[in-house]
């Protein structure tokens, strides 16, 4: 069982570096693109100022993780010589999908106390200030391979808000969680999948909601809408959507998406 590849085949990421070198002034980001961004400080310390006007100043390696818009801040005076190598994220299915909204608003980590990122950032460093060709391309792949390291680091944790990476970090609900991504179409019970939690049924559904923050019938729900929303934003016809995503028919996959959003799948897709 692979927690992690199921959620990447569906959500991917895509990196796009923007910055690497010296960093002076001001940069803001203002939370209106519709992507998140990774921000390492290599050497030197920046100010980083978050939506809620609290300020960090970083003086350590660090790693600055924010997977979706978030409205931020970094400063730094020449004085400092700050070294930043920055990159803008995009999974797929957007910045709303199942993946992206189950991490949490932003992490700021520093680079000693995640030592499995160690050898990918040395890499990533020395890319980024040694100008060889292809260096981008390079980068950008290096950026993605950093964040999977980085799910696995979250995944790794047990201190989590409930939500899909608190289930997926239990030994107990990473298994039945697994099986309903794998399979989405499938009609799942709260018996079947207490079994593969090896749990009674009521101490499953106790424990599921009480971790994952929803019903394990209500995240099924929710993970097939996330998964209709990407193929909708990739042009694929409702009826596939709908047999794929197990439902019997685009209307009944039109009213589960209409509770659970609000509009219809063509409103959404506008």
């Amino acid at each position: 069982m692979d927690r992690l590849s199921t959620l990447l085949a569906h959500f991917g990421v895509n990196a796009g570096t923007f910055h690497s070198g010296t960093f002076c002034g001001t940069t803001a980001f203002d939370g209106s693109q519709a992507c998140g961004h990774v921000h390492l400080l290599q050497a030197g310390e920046v100010v980083l100022k978050l939506a809620d006007e609290r300020e960090l100043r970083l003086s350590e390696p660090t790693l600055i993780f924010f997977p979706r818009p978030y409205r931020h801040r970094l400063f730094a005076t020449e004085a400092c010589g700050t070294q930043l190598v920055c990159a803008s994220l995009n999974f797929d299915g957007g910045s709303g999908n199942a993946l992206a909204a189950a991490l949490p608003e932003y992490l700021v980590l520093k680079l000693d106390e995640i030592p499995t990122l160690a050898a990918t950032l040395q890499w990533l460093f020395a890319e980024a200030f040694e100008g060889n060709c292809g260096r981008e391309a390079m980068m950008d792949r290096l950026f993605e391979l950093l964040v999977i390291q980085l799910l696995r680091y979250i995944l790794s944790t047990r201190n989590q808000q409930p939500g899909m990476m608190a289930g997926l970090a239990d030994p107990r609900l990473a298994r039945p969680l697994s099986q309903m991504h794998e399979a989405p179409g499938k009609a799942w019970s709260v018996a079947e999948l207490s079994v593969l939690a090896n749990m009674s049924r009521a101490s499953f559904a106790e424990h599921f909601k009480r971790v994952v923050g929803q019903a394990p019938v209500d995240y099924l729900v929710s993970w097939r809408i996330s998964l209709a929303q990407k193929r909708l934003r990739e042009g694929k016809p409702i009826a596939l959507i709908a047999e794929e995503v197990g439902y019997e028919s685009p209307s009944a996959l039109a009213r589960a998406f209409r509770r659970k959003t609000g509009v219809s799948p063509r409103e959404w897709r506008g």
